[in-house]
């Protein structure tokens, strides 16, 4: 398999919401660990204030001098703790410990930044290789420099506070080894539910017959899934016009080619048992026009086969100046007028810019050029002119032939339609291409009777073209256009 496969959809919705999940598992373990602490800290800190203002009670400031009555039923009821070490201690300004507990940490000058005598303040140390948690104040009468400040402290290890902890921590983060697998498959059978209506859809492509290219319902669809079908169906319209196509095209072929293959058969067994050389060559002659009779049958199944499929129409529209377009097409047809005695003639007026496909237009100048003038006879005119009359392009090709009724008008865009007089050779094609073409540019083709008397007149109206109007500049920028440009007469 190769390595730039795309995974399953489920499997990377899957993967989207648990890797989020296991990425935050350990960031909720630590949070629920740093507030288990604070939590756990809160009622014993509490208790060590109270502590401290119990022994801050017994101590008495007479004369200055600080003296303690703190009985020993006191002492023993204030270190009466199971669990943790309790030490205490009380010091006088010159560093003597007066009762309690030698050796405690002294305060550190980021735990001291402005006392308030009276006040109970909380820190952290360490004493005899344990984590202690110490609450002191200071005992001080008006007006007593910082000195002479009596310090009270009572400290306790964390023993209590780290049980009580990790009680907590315990009883957040094991119902999450319950709920975390659930949640794991609650996502999966609702994914698995989700999805369904792509399975279905799934299901319903593969169970459709390969003929059938009808366009798929979008009652049952979820919303999400709405864009992909609808773009879907617009992919088996395009196929389904695309199969109409080559069938019309095999269809019309079979129908179209076995009359000249039977003549060219006809011609050819004529010649083989022909002696006469004039025959010969009158035979061949035949044979050569039967040739060039099917090609040009062929281009023409070809080029409708192409139009109708829309191959060409999916090449890019550009300006172009049509009136040029259609000169140069006249130039090429001039030949064959001559030779046919009829006068081929090119007219012009107004502004001739459209938007399209040059190399159908050429197509459709061609077909409609060719039709008009196998239906006229020697001696005949044929007009072609571009007008420009805003807001369209008006192409136009006249004739004086056998002209057409109000009947034959619209049945001649009809593919092998032909008109009555059967006396010019022709397929029927012609006039089909030039009203898919003209289809292709948001146009559509007539052909009536000739106004001024004989013959007819082919119409194909374009839209004109618009150039793209200049990007406004918001009024600031007018300044700075004007210095970027050049003054008059430089």
């Amino acid at each position: 398999m190769s390595s730039e496969t795309e995974r399953s959809l489920f499997g990377e919705i899957l993967d989207w919401m648990l890797a989020p999940l296991l990425f935050v598992w350990p960031l909720s373990i630590a949070f629920t660990h740093y507030f288990a602490n604070n939590v756990a800290n809160y009622p014993y800190d509490q208790a060590l204030r109270e502590h401290v203002a119990a022994v801050a009670r017994q101590v008495k400031l007479v004369n200055g001098k600080p003296v303690l009555s703190l009985p020993a039923s006191a002492r023993a009821l204030l270190r009466a703790d199971e669990t943790d070490s309790v030490y205490f201690q009380v010091v006088t300004p010159g560093g003597r410990v007066l009762a309690g507990d030698k050796g405690l940490p002294p305060i550190e000058a980021v735990d001291e930044l402005d006392p308030v005598p009276g006040e109970t303040y909380l820190r952290n140390a360490e004493y005899r290789g344990q984590d202690l948690r110490i609450a002191y104040t200071y005992l001080a009468e008006p007006r007593m420099p910082r000195e002479q400040w009596i310090l009270i402290e009572v400290g306790e290890t964390t023993e209590k506070r780290t049980q009580l902890a990790n009680k907590i921590v315990a009883s957040v983060i094991l119902p999450q080894f319950v709920i975390i697998p659930l949640a794991v498959l609650l996502v999966w059978f609702g994914l698995s539910r989700g999805l369904r209506p792509l399975t279905r859809l799934r299901q319903t492509i593969e169970t459709r017959d390969p003929e059938d290219l009808s366009p798929i319902a979008t009652r049952r669809v979820p919303e999400e899934l709405e864009p992909l079908v609808e773009a879907f169906n617009e992919m088996l319209e395009r196929m389904k016009k695309s199969v109409e196509a080559q069938r019309r095209f095999v269809a019309d072929a079979a129908h179209q080619m076995r009359t000249p293959l039977t003549g060219l058969k006809t011609q050819a067994q004529f010649a083989i048992r022909e002696t006469d050389p004039d025959a010969l060559r009158h035979a061949l002659r035949q044979i050569a026009m039967g040739v060039d009779r099917a090609g040009r049958l062929v281009n023409q199944l070809l080029t409708l086969a192409r139009t109708e499929g829309g191959e060409l129409a999916q090449q890019r529209h550009e300006p172009l100046d049509l009136a040029a377009l259609v000169r140069e097409v006249v130039e090429e047809w001039v030949v064959v007028a001559l030779d046919k005695g009829i006068d081929l003639g090119y007219e012009s007026e107004g502004e001739t810019m459209i938007s399209g496909n040059s190399f159908l237009l050429c197509e459709l100048a061609k077909n409609l050029i060719d039709n008009a003038i196998r239906y006229t006879p020697t001696g005949g005119h044929v007009t072609c002119r571009v007008l420009g009359v805003p807001p369209t392009v008006l192409l136009e090709v006249e004739d004086d032939g056998v002209g057409i009724s109000e009947e034959q008008a619209e049945l001649v865009f009809e593919r092998f339609y032909r008109v009555d007089d059967a006396s010019a050779e022709g397929s029927g094609l012609g006039l089909a291409i030039v009203q898919e073409i003209a289809n292709q540019h948001d146009s559509r083709a007539s052909l009536s009777p000739n106004p001024r008397g004989r013959g007819a007149i082919a119409r194909v109206p374009f839209r004109a073209w618009q150039p793209p109007l200049p990007p406004q500049l918001p009024p600031d920028d007018f300044s700075e256009l004007y210095r970027q440009s050049p003054p008059i007469g430089t």
